[in-house]
């Protein structure tokens, strides 16, 4: 009876290695999934529309200031992860665009890439989710158009914000279980701590007080205010909002399907 239960032992800390060594030299990501349920013909094209936009990634700054500081400050935070500068500032400035074109926190949407890619561009999940923000092939179909590819990096971040901001509205602003929806683990708080984690210890930001006007970019749409990351909270106009998944009722695990 012992030797079969430090068999099994044995395998199951054999498989984890293998994960996490095949993570290592592949790429590939061992996060969740959306789960594919049919949508409404007026979401299906509302949600086709937003990612079909091709407007210029240029983001909207409150000053030169904040221009400098913001991309400095999350370019050190991420030079481990990717050590070309050229790249990071690219990436950086696409999340900004693409999270507050969504009305998601720019902060979030960082903290949500750690967790679910670890910033690998070519991260393949094993439930076959890709790139930075593991996106399933299905959305594509449903959503997108037949040559979009899920590895370039504005297809994808275009893609997971409208998604995250698709499901923030199905659960009326309830990040807990938006969250959840995103990565298929609905009704499960390890997943939303995880985000809540990155976004509050690694991504956190609070910009500067400043007089100076403006900077002038090109025109991006103003982000709707973040609701209430709190899983019992009714949408809130809080400029930053933080999650609390652990103060969640009980979520109910069965309710997948999108209303």
């Amino acid at each position: 009876m012992l030797k079969t239960i430090w068999l099994r032992v044995h395998n199951a800390a054999l498989g984890v290695a293998l994960a996490c060594f095949l993570s290592a030299i592949t790429g590939i990501a061992y996060a969740g999934a959306q789960q594919y349920v049919p949508l409404a013909a007026s979401v299906q094209a509302a949600l086709h529309a937003s990612v079909s936009d091709r407007g210029a990634p240029e983001p909207r700054w409150r000053s030169m200031e904040e221009r400098i500081d913001w991309i400095t400050l999350m370019s050190e935070r991420l030079a481990k992860r990717i050590p070309n500068a050229k790249e990071r500032i690219e990436l950086l400035k696409t999340v900004k665009y693409e999270a507050e074109r969504a009305g998601l926190d720019p902060q979030l949407v960082l903290g949500l890439i750690q967790v679910e890619s670890g910033f690998k561009k070519y991260a393949f999940s094993s439930a076959g989710a890709r790139g930075l923000m593991q996106v399933m092939p299905f959305w594509v179909k449903l959503i997108g158009n037949k040559n979009d590819n899920l590895f370039h990096l504005r297809t994808n971040l275009r893609y997971g914000c409208t998604i995250l901001r698709h499901y923030l509205d199905i659960e009326k602003g309830n990040y807990y279980r938006a969250l959840g929806r995103y990565n298929g683990s609905l009704g499960r708080p390890e997943y939303p701590n995880m985000v809540r984690a990155a976004w509050e210890k690694q991504w956190d930001y609070k910009p500067r007080q400043t007089d100076t006007p403006t900077l002038a970019t090109t025109p991006s749409p103003s982000p709707t205010p973040s609701p209430s990351l709190s899983p019992s909270s009714s949408p809130s106009s809080s400029p930053t909002p933080r999650p609390n998944p652990s103060s969640s009722p009980n979520p109910n695990p069965a309710r997948t399907k999108l209303n």
